[in-house]
């Protein structure tokens, strides 16, 4: 597999024994480090985890706006985001990225409306046509297609809820051809074809804290599969 460029390669939390939000969170309470050593990782759990408040927090560690876009992007519509990235070290790898960028699925409107505003040339990145006039998952996939880069350090927030299984499938070529371009991404996901990619790591969020698994042994793999293979014994289940 393609060697990492460890553009970030780990965290640490500076602090511990905070109280109060987002350390009422199992998952990021018992935080101390987390390490990223290949190309493509992934954050899974249930909603309300923690997973898109670290990936939040990296975001904003790494001089990414906290609702979107590049590093060139500093509008903000809600302050919202939580103040995690002040307890966070990043430590980065020698490599500076050429390109990064923030992809949020539920402030990706704002960012289309940003471009908007901004005018000039940017549209030429996106395809030559405002992303407005996409609809979301089309939006997504412009943006894998025409705007990132390579070389590029890349956060993905559950962008499959605008994306077709087969386009999220597309999304995986897209996200292979630029990690072969020395890529980094870490992507929170419920998505279980996005979280086929190969040799990824995977990070569960749980009351348990966070820990490494496998593909197969994700809570999205396994309620996916079980669904499909006996589906006609859970709609019993689930309506009676």
């Amino acid at each position: 597999m393609y060697d990492n460029p460890n553009y970030l390669q780990s965290i640490r939390k500076k602090k511990t024994n905070m109280r109060g939000y987002p350390y009422d969170i199992p998952a990021l309470s018992s935080l101390k480090e987390l390490s990223f050593d290949r190309p493509v990782t992934f954050f899974v759990g249930e909603n309300g985890s923690g997973k898109s408040t670290l990936l939040e927090a990296i975001a904003i560690g790494m001089g990414l706006n906290p609702e979107g876009g590049s590093r060139h992007f500093h509008f903000a519509t809600e302050e919202t985001h939580s103040l995690l990235f002040e307890d966070l070290k990043m430590i980065r790898g020698i490599t500076r990225p050429k390109d990064s960028y923030f992809l949020r699925a539920e402030s990706f409107y704002n960012v289309a409306s940003e471009i908007d505003r901004i005018a000039d040339d940017i549209h030429l990145a996106y395809g030559n046509r405002s992303l407005h006039t996409r609809s979301h998952g089309e939006s997504f996939m412009t943006l894998l297609e025409k705007r990132l880069l390579g070389k590029g350090f890349y956060l993905f927030d559950e962008i499959e809820s605008g994306i077709s299984p087969s386009k999220q499938m597309e999304a995986l070529v897209h996200i292979h051809r630029l990690v072969k371009n020395n890529s980094q991404f870490i992507i929170s996901t419920h998505s279980p074809i996005l979280l086929s990619y190969p040799h990824a790591d995977i990070y569960d969020f749980s009351n348990k804290g966070i820990r490494k698994i496998n593909y197969e042994e994700t809570d999205t793999f396994r309620v996916t599969k079980d669904f499909l293979n006996n589906y006609q014994h859970m709609q019993k289940i689930l309506f009676g």
